[in-house]
C-alpha cells in the first residue's frame, strides 16, 4: 500500500510507504489523523498550508458488500475546524485497487485561476501507481452534466471520477466534491464543510483514476474476511430497513419524511415547526408512486457505488418519462422542499440537479434558501424563485455569492437570529426540540451539525438497536457519545453508514463488519472495539478543533432554540450545557 502524494506548486507527485502508525487506519480514520499531524490548525482553509486527502475504507476495494467510500478530509472553509466527509463511488474503488491507502494533495500553484487535471493509473513496469497531469482549464466555468460526458470520452478504458464544480471555483463555503456514480452521473458528493473550494484553491479541477492492471487489495486472512462478509450479507438482507425491496430500497432514504413528520420532528420553514402540510406530496412513498404512474411499472432503487446491496438510491422522472434527477435523498428533499415550504416534487428535483451540476450541498443549499426566505428574500414556498436564487448561485452573481458562503453568513448578511447552524455548518433535516438526541450530536460533533456523526434517529425515531424517547434529554449524552464513536469506525472501515441500521439490531452482522477488517489488516479486534478505535479518531479530530479555536463554548445549539418552543410538541432544547461537555469530556 501507498501514500501518493500530489503537490499542485509544480505539479509533481511521490509515492511513500505507509507508516507504522497509519498500517490499521483507513477511511475517515486516516484523513483525521493527516490533518491532525500535517495541516497547522490555523492555516487558511484556502491557503497554501491546507491538505485535501482522499482515503478509500479499511474494505474498500474487497468483495465486502456496500463498502466503496472514499472518505475526504481537510481544514473546512464553513467551519474553520476539521472535516470528513465520505460518497459512495466506484472512484474508491479504484484507488484501493491501485493499494493507494491515501492521496494527499498540497501545495498551491503560484498562477491562479488555472485548472490541472491529473490521471492516476497503475504502472505495470514499477508495479506502483503513478500520475499524469494535464490542462483541464476547458473544463473551467462549466455545469458538470456537460463536463462529466467528455472527460469519459477523452480517456479510453475504464475510469473513475472526482473533481469540483463552479462551487468550488467561486471559492464557496458551501462547495462539495464531486464522484460519479455507477451511470456515469455527477452524483455523488462528499458534499458538506466546502472541501471542493479547498480541492480548487489547488488548481486541481479532476481527479481521474483508471485501475486497469492494478493487483487490488491484499488480505492477512481471507477466510476470516469471507466468514465475515457472510455474516454481514445476512444481516443486510434479512433486515426490513436494508433487505432487497425492503425500506430502503423501495423507498429510498426519503421513506424517513413521513416518519419524521409524524413524529413532529421535520423542521418546516427555517426551523420553525416540526410537521409540513406537504410532507405526504414529497415523501418516499410519492416517488415511488409517482415514477410508477410516469413509467408505467414500479421503479426499484439502485446502488451508488459498486458492491451495495441495500441500493437506496432513486431516479426521479418528468412527466414525459425522461429522466429528471439522481437522486432526491431525505436530507436534499427535506431542505429543499418543507425547509422551504415547497411541495413540489419536480421542483426539488429540478434544485438538486442544478446543485449536482454546479458543485452545491444540497443540504447547506436548502437551509440557506430558507435563511434567505426567512429575510423576505423571497417568499417561503415560492420553488421557481428559489430555483432562481439556485442559478445565481451557478453564475457567482453578487446574491449568489452570499448564497455560497452558506447559511450562517447568510444569515448574518440580514441581520436573522433564527440561524440553525453549529460550528457554522447547517443543521440537516431532523429537529433537536423534538429529538433530543440527535440534537446533543449537532452541537458536539466535531463536524458540525451533522447527522451522519452520530445517528440517534435510529433509537430515538425508528426503535433500532433499543428504544429511547426522543422528547427526553436523559442519558442522550452518553447514547450520542456512543453514536459519535461507532460511526468514526464505520466511517474508516469504507462501510455505508447505512449498514448501522441493520448492525445495531443484529449482533452477528456487527461482528461481521469486525471480522472483514480483521481479515484485511489482520488486526484481532473484538465488536466492543468498535467504540474504542472511533474514540480514538474523535480524540485527534478534537484536538485539531481546540487549536484551532473551536473550543466547547462552540458545543452549542443556537440560542432561539432555546426559548422558541416547535410545534406541535411545544418543547425548547432543554439539554444542560454540563450534558453536552460531558459527550467529550467523558470521552
Amino acid at each position: 500500500m501507498w501514500i501518493l502524494r500530489i503537490n499542485m506548486a509544480n505539479r509533481s507527485y511521490g509515492l511513500e510507504e505507509v507508516p507504522a502508525a497509519y498500517k490499521n487506519l483507513g477511511g475517515r480514520g486516516l484523513t483525521s489523523t493527516f490533518v491532525h499531524d500535517e495541516v497547522p490548525p490555523l492555516a487558511h482553509p484556502l491557503g497554501p498550508n491546507n491538505k485535501l486527502i482522499f482515503a478509500p475504507g479499511i474494505v474498500t476495494g474487497t468483495p465486502a458488500s456496500t463498502s466503496a467510500r472514499i472518505s475526504v478530509g481537510g481544514k473546512s472553509p464553513l467551519t474553520g475546524g476539521i472535516k470528513e466527509a465520505n460518497a459512495g463511488s466506484s472512484w474508491a474503488q479504484y484507488l484501493a485497487t491501485m493499494q493507494i491507502k491515501a492521496l494527499v494533495v498540497e501545495g498551491q500553484p503560484k498562477e491562479k485561476g488555472k485548472y490541472w487535471m491529473a490521471h492516476l493509473t497503475w504502472d505495470a513496469s514499477s508495479a506502483k501507481p503513478k500520475a499524469e497531469f494535464f490542462p483541464a482549464q476547458e473544463y473551467a466555468g462549466k455545469d458538470l452534466y456537460e463536463v462529466f460526458p467528455k472527460i469519459y470520452d477523452r480517456f479510453s478504458g475504464k475510469i473513475a471520477i472526482a473533481g469540483c464544480g463552479l462551487a468550488g471555483e467561486y471559492g464557496y463555503a458551501n462547495s462539495g466534491i464531486v464522484f460519479n456514480d455507477l451511470s456515469k452521473r455527477p452524483s455523488r458528493y462528499a458534499g458538506r464543510g466546502g472541501l471542493g473550494s479547498v480541492l480548487a484553491s489547488k488548481g486541481l479541477k479532476f481527479i481521474v483514476a483508471e485501475n486497469k492492471g492494478s493487483p487490488g487489495v491484499a488480505f492477512v486472512d481471507r477466510a476470516l474476511f469471507d466468514q465475515g462478509k457472510k455474516k454481514l450479507d445476512e444481516a443486510l438482507r434479512t433486515h426490513d430497513i436494508t433487505k432487497p425491496k425492503g425500506a430502503l430500497n423501495t423507498y429510498g432514504t426519503a421513506v424517513l419524511v413521513n416518519i419524521l413528520n409524524e413524529a413532529g420532528g421535520y423542521p418546516t420553514r427555517n426551523f420553525s415547526s416540526g410537521r409540513f402540510e406537504g410532507a405526504a406530496k414529497t415523501s418516499g412513498e410519492s416517488i415511488f408512486e409517482g415514477n410508477k404512474e410516469r413509467l408505467g411499472k414500479e421503479l426499484y432503487n439502485h446502488a451508488c457505488s459498486p458492491g451495495c446491496i441495500i441500493q437506496c438510491s432513486n431516479t426521479w422522472h418528468k412527466p414525459d418519462g425522461t429522466e429528471h434527477t439522481s437522486c432526491v435523498e431525505y436530507e436534499s428533499d427535506w431542505a429543499l422542499g418543507a425547509n422551504c415550504g415547497v411541495d413540489s416534487l419536480d421542483d426539488i428535483a429540478e434544485m438538486v440537479r442544478l446543485c449536482n451540476g454546479y458543485g452545491l450541498d444540497t443540504i447547506e443549499t436548502g437551509t440557506t434558501l430558507a435563511v434567505a426566505m426567512e429575510a423576505g428574500v423571497i417568499p417561503f414556498g415560492d420553488s421557481k424563485k428559489a430555483i432562481g436564487l439556485v442559478q445565481e448561485m451557478g453564475k457567482g452573481t453578487p446574491m449568489g455569492r452570499i448564497l455560497g458562503g452558506g447559511t450562517e453568513f447568510t444569515g448574518k448578511a440580514y441581520g436573522l437570529t433564527r440561524v440553525p447552524t453549529v460550528k457554522r455548518q447547517s443543521m440537516p433535516a431532523y429537529e433537536p426540540r423534538a429529538v433530543k438526541g440527535i440534537g446533543i450530536t449537532y452541537a458536539t460533533s466535531t463536524m458540525g451539525a451533522d447527522h451522519t456523526a452520530g445517528y440517534t434517529i435510529a433509537p430515538e425515531i425508528l426503535s433500532i438497536g433499543g428504544q429511547a424517547d426522543p422528547l427526553s434529554p436523559e442519558g442522550k449524552a452518553a447514547l450520542s457519545r456512543a453514536f459519535q464513536a461507532t460511526t468514526a469506525f464505520i466511517d474508516s472501515s469504507g462501510h455505508c453508514l447505512f449498514i448501522a441500521f441493520a448492525i445495531l439490531d443484529i449482533a452477528s452482522g456487527f461482528e461481521g463488519m469486525v471480522e472483514e477488517c480483521n481479515g484485511v489488516l489482520g488486526t484481532s479486534w473484538k465488536s466492543d472495539d468498535a467504540a474504542k478505535v472511533g474514540a480514538e479518531v474523535l480524540r485527534k479530530e478534537r484536538a485539531f478543533n481546540e487549536a484551532a479555536g473551536l473550543t466547547k463554548a462552540e458545543d452549542r445549539v443556537p440560542e432561539f432554540m432555546k426559548y422558541e418552543p416547535l410545534p406541535p410538541h411545544n418543547q425548547v432544547f432543554d439539554v444542560p450545557d454540563s450534558a453536552l461537555d460531558s459527550v467529550y469530556g467523558e470521552l
